[in-house]
């Protein structure tokens, strides 16, 4: 999952990740899926009412509507998201970030026919490779791209530090806590470090002394590390 950074009207940047093309295709494909399974209703319908040829044809026309305007439509009104794209959790967004207008939406909507329709897919996959952020041809030409809003999780998201090989814990009363009790302290413990807000770190410190029932004169930047650390210890093993 590649990332790219996106210039807002206040010149601030932000770092955004790109849908995977592994992503993006599949969502194409439930898409696709979804408009099949649409025909084949529209067809059984039309047999069913056993209409006359000009009748067929008209009905045809009318029912072939909703599929042919199918991305245009939902991308415009359900927040640049088609029904695959929100199972996949990618959407469509412009280049600063903000969300793309009717304009945008309707002009890789029609470099569809370049992109997929005429290539079948081949030109918006290699446009998307070789550009790097997203972007096939109706997206460069919209000033759009396609990110993803899964959250990506590393080490420091989980309540889980890393220890050194031989760690020995100071405190077994931590496994009173829960797991999400953990996780808490652990984003308020690393929130207020990166702030340099100590008060914080003091009053979380007491507090985990007040649940654990813990006695000790370490201080409580280090108490509340070595908290974490013994936590992670316990749960691992």
């Amino acid at each position: 999952m590649e990332q790219f950074q996106i210039e807002t009207a206040q010149n601030i940047s932000i770092s955004q990740n790109t849908a995977h093309l592994g992503d993006r295709m599949l969502a194409f494909l439930i898409d696709t899926l979804i408009i099949v399974a649409y025909y084949i209703l529209v067809i059984i319908l039309m047999v069913s009412l056993d209409l006359d040829s000009g009748d067929s044809w008209t009905m045809y026309l009318l029912f072939s509507l909703p599929p042919f305007l199918y991305y245009l439509l939902l991308e415009t009104f359900n927040n640049g998201k088609t029904v695959g794209k929100s199972a996949l959790k990618i959407r469509v967004v412009k280049l600063d970030g903000s969300n793309p207008t009717f304009a945008n939406y309707f002009v890789r909507w029609i470099l569809r026919i370049l992109d997929i329709s005429l290539s079948s897919g081949g030109v918006a996959v290699l446009t998307i490779l070789l550009r790097g952020n997203g972007q096939r041809v109706g997206d460069m030409a919209a000033g759009t791209t396609v990110i993803s809003e899964k959250k990506r999780i590393s080490i420091r998201d989980t309540v889980l530090r890393e220890l050194p090989e031989g760690y020995v814990p100071k405190f077994p009363q931590v496994t009173v806590f829960s797991d999400r009790e953990m996780q808490t302290i652990k984003q308020m413990f690393d929130d207020a470090r990166r702030k340099g807000d100590h008060n914080v770190i003091v009053e979380l410190s007491k507090k985990i002394k007040d649940v654990a029932v813990i006695t000790t004169d370490i201080m409580a930047i280090e108490f509340v590390d070595i908290v974490i650390k013994d936590y992670s210890y316990y749960t691992q093993d």
